[in-house]
């Protein structure tokens, strides 16, 4: 998931709630509301436990950021074809050209093959330029980046003794919003909710210190993650079809082989 983050008070010097608080979640009821003021108490040992980054975390944090990233080459290159109808179309139309052209059934039934792998590496192309621009941005010192500016913070998710998930929130003055941000769970650790359980630590930081929402922008191609941010009471807000990501050309060839969906959510916590 590709996140930007949002977030606002009148006054930094007098936000409440500002010392980040390590948490402990057990699978939480279906429907429970959201306290932030009465975290969960759970000691259970198959609990998460939701804490402030630290500098020796940055290894692992990288490591489940770039394997998350990582997962999106074969998802935008052969799921997201699903979501550009005009593009099925025009590959559909290439390959009856190439049977017009050549009159080889061989190389009509390889034109296919030669498209989706074509996806493949401009989608490979893409998004490594996107994760080495990260790595060179906010994920290169996330201390100074997330963690020292006031109204910004970076959770790890522990289980186990291990670092299995991360997330991070950071905002402007402007629009009083705190925007979520560089989630992911370690693929080993998936259907655990601890997803669910990160996304709930922004908005306990959102409410707790009387921002009036929380927004984020995704890329994501699956189902399931616009599935989590519903749950968590998001609407989506907006959505574009051809997004462009830092490092890309938008050259011809990466136009015709590489497209990607944004789509943008917010809750409303309160009314300014």
């Amino acid at each position: 998931m590709v996140c930007e983050t949002k977030i606002v008070a009148d006054e930094h010097e007098a936000i409440p709630g500002t010392k980040k608080e390590a948490m402990m979640w057990g699978s939480p009821p279906s429907g429970a509301a959201l306290n932030p003021a009465e975290p969960p108490k759970d000691g259970r040992k198959d609990g998460v436990f939701i804490r402030e980054f630290e500098r020796g975390d940055e290894e692992e944090v990288r490591r489940i950021f770039c394997e998350g990233i990582m997962e999106r080459i074969p998802n935008t290159a052969f799921r997201g074809i699903k979501q550009q109808p005009r593009i099925q179309f025009l590959y559909a139309l290439l390959t009856v050209m190439c049977f017009y052209v050549t009159k080889s059934v061989t190389l009509t039934c390889c034109a296919p093959l030669i498209l989706m792998g074509a996806r493949y590496y401009y989608s490979r192309k893409v998004i490594q330029s996107y994760l080495e621009c990260a790595l060179h941005t906010d994920m290169a010192d996330i201390e100074a980046y997330y963690m020292t500016p006031t109204g910004s913070c970076f959770w790890v998710a522990m289980l186990e003794g291990h670092i299995v998930g991360i997330v991070a929130a950071r905002g402007h003055e402007e629009d009083n919003a705190v925007e979520l941000r560089r989630m992911s769970v370690d693929s080993r650790y998936r259907g655990k909710g601890i997803a669910k359980a990160l996304g709930r630590r922004v908005l306990e930081y959102a409410v707790r210190n009387n921002y009036a929402a929380v927004v984020l922008g995704t890329t994501a191609v699956k189902l399931a993650a616009h599935k989590l941010y519903e749950s968590l009471g998001f609407r989506r807000t907006g959505r574009s079809e051809n997004h462009r990501l830092p490092g890309m050309s938008r050259s011809p060839l990466e136009r015709l082989f590489f497209q990607i969906r944004h789509s943008q959510y917010r809750l409303q916590l309160h009314e300014e």
